[in-house]
């Protein structure tokens, strides 16, 4: 086991105010129930931001964490943050968040690795602090999915929810912290779940508008299929690298997009659910943001603190996957 370069120094969340529940999809004419969903997701609501925006959601998480480890936006070396629904394609959501911090010195930047995307930028942002390129990073996930959902699509529409989670990174000085990581991806399987329309290949138009194109797109089986398949690997992975077994572990937070992925993914790594984190039933499946999000609720509730051993692990379009082993 490696001695760990880099420490969750503080961790933040926020969500917006509006509470969507399963019952409200009746009201918007999808033809659903709350039964069929929570059967088939383990979802009873999620949150989705009427007024807020992702830079909103984003800087409230990051204030959040800020404080918790100490740290004012005048000492952030570097703003990495996951997100697949940023408020505009020009420029990135970092520097708009790095604006509404007053991060003024920090260097920001994206990482497009959908629900994966903390696992990543927290990869990348350790790395970063382990050459000497910075000494404190800002982690984000944040998305506010609602705003490229297709709301007249039940297979989708009734899966998303908006939210932010963050994270201070700091050098590690006294041998809690990062354990070990693995993140992979797989472009071949990128259709499986996307947005067709509203890049460069196939812009804004009236056609794509028409046929609402420019909203996620999922193949819902073969997107479960390999969730599974990759989510254990991830696990396994970091668990390995980390000198650990599944016995090891005092809370496995997962991506949370479906309880079904999350019972296959912790019965593959060995780890029972009593000691697996689920709020998908209250948030949904909210990509970049869900894994801060519930690594925060979980240190608030006491059920990690120090000296917890943690195993992060998550999947999204791409697809991408990733995991990673923490000391707190």
């Amino acid at each position: 086991m490696k001695r760990p370069i880099v420490y969750f120094a503080g961790t933040g969340r926020g969500v917006p105010a509006t509470v969507m529940t399963n019952f409200d999809f009746a009201k918007i004419g999808i033809e659903t129930t709350d039964e069929w969903i929570v059967e088939r997701t383990g979802i009873k609501e999620r949150h989705i931001a009427k007024t807020e925006s992702a830079t909103d959601l984003a800087a409230c998480a990051s204030r959040s964490a800020m404080e918790k480890a100490g740290v004012h936006p005048g000492e952030l070396d570097i703003i990495v943050l996951g997100t697949a629904s940023p408020d505009r394609l020009l420029p990135s959501a970092a520097v708009d968040l790095q604006a509404a911090l007053g991060a003024s010195r920090a260097a920001a930047f994206d990482i497009g690795a959908a629900c994966s995307g903390f696992i990543y930028s927290a990869t990348v942002a350790e790395s970063m602090i382990a050459v000497g390129n910075a000494d404190t990073a800002l982690v984000v996930g944040v998305e506010k999915l609602s705003a490229i959902t297709d709301w007249t699509d039940r297979s989708t529409c009734v899966l998303f929810g908006d939210g932010a989670g963050a994270a201070v990174l700091k050098r590690s000085k006294h041998g809690k912290g990062i354990l070990s990581t693995f993140v992979r991806s797989d472009g071949t399987l990128g259709d499986l779940l996307c947005r067709p329309s509203g890049g460069a290949a196939r812009p804004f138009s009236t056609d794509v508008l028409a046929d609402h194109s420019q909203f996620i797109k999922m193949n819902g089986r073969e997107v479960f299929k390999n969730a599974v398949r990759s989510m254990s690997e991830a696990s396994t992975r970091a668990l390995d690298a980390a000198k650990l077994t599944g016995a090891d572990i005092d809370l496995m937070i997962p991506h949370q997009a479906n309880i079904r992925i999350i019972e296959a993914t912790a019965k593959h790594a060995n780890i029972s659910m009593d000691k697996v984190y689920v709020n998908v039933d209250r948030f949904g499946n909210t990509s970049a943001a869900s894994v801060p999000i519930a690594l925060d609720e979980a240190v608030e509730k006491g059920t990690i603190g120090e000296g917890s051993t943690v195993l992060l692990v998550a999947f999204g379009a791409g697809f991408t996957w990733g995991s990673m082993v923490v000391r707190l």
